[in-house]
């Protein structure tokens, strides 16, 4: 049944019945969600100080817009992981739906809640555990861009009238009329910058994409909104994932695969904790054992164990012989890594090696690499210097100046 057929007038519940939409009292009661203009925008409305002002900075030049706030994550699944002292703020709680009905309020737009908890979990939550028990450190919020934000998110608008989707990513989006594609480009506030978050997008959902932050800074945000009189013009940033309230990542997988142990039916046979094995050099010299490799990633320094008068960092995690390689920070360094998946953006997929820079963590500099094709979707990157602690499960991102050229997950 399309989404536009189960909207349901919300009563002040931050969530609806999985996969169906919420309608948000607004200052103006929605009658009826009627086809939009094919210049309607759909803000994705986080509650946030960005999404809220992106919200308020199109309604200001008149654009028709309707906010959509997504429910992801149900906050009061594994109650062990909240505690009983101060929380740091995370995007997508409750008090987040709250706060982005205010704004809209404030603004006179229809408004919609939409319960995407299961999409959720099944595209996001699920890989993230996954892949740390197979050795690898994921990005999740990348996986929530593309497969949640601008996958479903976009179905939904079209489903009530919107032609668009904005969102309050530091980036930027422009049409290339020499080439008939369109091109994702790093914010103008470098130290913003949410480009390599974003390396997925398709052709198709950048065309449809909207980004107004992504030629100002954070100040000139905080001004807007103060200006235009937002709600929550000085609300804290998000400072932890949606799904792990205690900023634990060990602490989440534990309590979610016990959580999912106790539920028949579901798959999660598949998905079990590691085993302790040993941690060894890379010459082979056993130093001790671990507590199982979902607790340790590359590069990490502390919490392993083991002391031989010097500084010894994780170099790579073992899984099929389970043990911890650990070594000098030298060896933590490389000029080789593959990446599978890879999106390219602003061409089609090349024949030949590309030179550029790449980016293999959110807050790398980015370094002088070539990129040689393997296949339409697998390159391998060669770096001109060693670059530390490239990281399996983390986003290798082609940039050529601001252009993003495309990107891949390291393997």
């Amino acid at each position: 049944m399309p989404i536009i057929d189960q909207l349901e007038r919300d009563n002040g519940a931050a969530a609806a019945v999985a996969g169906t939409v919420a309608v948000a009292p607004a200052a103006t009661p929605v009658v009826a969600v009627a086809p939009a203009t094919v210049n309607t925008v759909a803000v994705a409305m986080s509650g946030g100080v960005d999404s809220s002002t992106v919200a308020a900075i199109l309604r200001e030049r008149g654009q028709p817009i309707v906010g959509l706030t997504m429910q992801l994550w149900n906050q009061r699944r594994l109650p062990e992981l909240q505690g009983d002292g101060p929380r740091q703020h995370r995007c997508c709680s409750l008090d987040d739906v709250y706060d982005a009905r205010r704004v809209a309020e404030h603004l006179d737009i229809p408004f919609y809640v939409i319960n995407f908890e299961r999409a959720f979990e099944q595209t996001v939550v699920r890989p993230f555990v996954e892949d740390y028990l197979a050795g690898r450190t994921p990005i999740p919020c990348t996986r929530c861009n593309n497969d949640v934000k601008f996958e479903q998110l976009l179905v939904t608008a079209r489903q009530i009238g919107a032609a668009r989707v904005a969102t309050g990513h530091y980036a930027r989006v422009r049409h290339n009329p020499a080439t008939n594609r369109f091109e994702l480009l790093r914010a103008v506030d470098e130290s913003k910058d949410q480009s390599y978050f974003l390396f997925g997008l398709t052709q198709e959902q950048l065309a449809r994409a909207e980004f107004p932050l992504g030629e100002m800074t954070k100040q000139e945000v905080r001004a807007v909104a103060r200006r235009l009189a937002v709600p929550v013009a000085e609300k804290p940033e998000s400072q932890e994932i949606c799904f792990v309230p205690s900023g634990s990542y060990v602490r989440f997988i534990e309590s979610y695969l016990k959580e999912q142990g106790s539920e028949e039916g579901n798959g999660a046979a598949a998905m079990k904790l590691g085993e302790p094995g040993a941690i060894v050099t890379t010459s082979g010299e056993v130093l001790g054992r671990h507590s199982g490799l979902h607790n340790y990633t590359i590069g990490q320094r502390s919490g392993l164990g083991v002391a031989v008068g010097r500084p010894i960092y994780v170099v790579a995690l073992d899984r099929e012989t389970n043990r911890l390689i650990v070594g000098d920070d030298a060896e933590l360094r490389t000029s080789v890594c593959e990446v599978r998946d890879v999106n390219w953006i602003p061409f089609a997929p090349p024949s030949e090696s590309v030179h550029a820079r790449v980016r293999i963590r959110n807050r790398h500099e980015p370094a002088e690499a070539e990129i040689t094709p393997l296949s339409g979707t697998a390159a391998r990157v060669t770096f001109l210097e060693p670059q530390r602690a490239i990281t399996p499960g983390q986003a290798a991102v082609f940039y050529s100046g601001d252009l993003v050229l495309g990107g891949g997950w390291i393997v």
